[in-house]
Parts: structure tokens; C-alpha cells; sequence
């Protein structure tokens, strides 16, 4: 199933995020090596070489490594990840808080519906 980019910003910096993502929330783990640019090309459905760019700019940031002709893992810093994962959050939290803002909601009303979903959701 393709990923679900958007032509408003480079794919390139999609799929980085996307990659991120899925390694900052554990759908690879540390140590884990990447399938294939080809592989990762063909499931997000885009151009191999586009894949190849995201994928040597998470390089260069250190979140993943390449091994000669191994292929790319994922890196083992467990504080470069940690650092990573509270980076988004709070970038989504953020980001949360002004929407919730616009709608006309305080902090504190914020954080009171919050809490009471959290509450309220089963899945917690």
C-alpha cells in the first residue's frame, strides 16, 4: 500500500519523516537492518533514487548507518532515539495546544478535556 504523501512539500522530507517515525515509535528497532532503497521504493510507491536521497539524509543525521554492501540498520544511540521521540512529541504537542487555542479553549481547559479522554479511552 502506497504511503500517503501530499505534493505540498519535497517527497524526499516525507519519507525521512516517515522512516523516523516508524523507527522512533518501534516498528524497527535498533540494530534492525532497513529493507532495500528498491524494497522501501516500491512500498511507498515512489522513484528509487527519491527513496535513496531520504534514506542518506537519515544517514547524515546518524538514525541510520550503512554497511558496505549490508545495507542501511537502524542505530543502536538509544539517546539519539529518545532525544528524537521527545522531539516530536513535543512538536506535536505543540502544535495540539495552538489548534486548541484557535478554537477558543485556555490551558486549562485543555488539559482538563485531556485528561478526561485519557480517562475515558479504553485503549489507555
Amino acid at each position: 500500500m502506497p504511503w500517503d504523501l501530499d505534493n505540498d512539500r519535497p517527497i524526499y522530507l516525507q519519507l525521512m519523516e516517515r522512516i523516523q517515525r516508524s523507527i522512533i515509535s518501534g516498528e524497527y528497532h535498533p540494530g534492525d537492518r532497513l529493507p532495500s532503497v528498491r524494497d522501501l521504493a516500491v512500498e511507498a510507491a515512489v522513484n528509487p533514487n527519491t527513496m535513496q536521497k531520504a534514506l542518506s539524509e537519515l544517514e547524515r543525521s546518524g538514525l541510520v548507518y550503512s554497511l558496505r554492501t549490508s545495507g542501511r540498520y537502524i542505530t543502536e544511540d538509544a539517546d539519539l532515539l529518545e532525544k528524537l521521540k521527545k522531539e516530536q512529541a513535543y512538536s506535536h504537542i505543540i502544535e495540539f495546544m495552538e489548534k486548541m487555542r484557535q478554537l477558543g479553549f485556555s490551558d486549562d481547559e485543555t488539559l482538563s478535556l485531556t485528561q478526561k479522554i485519557i480517562k475515558e479511552d479504553p485503549k489507555s
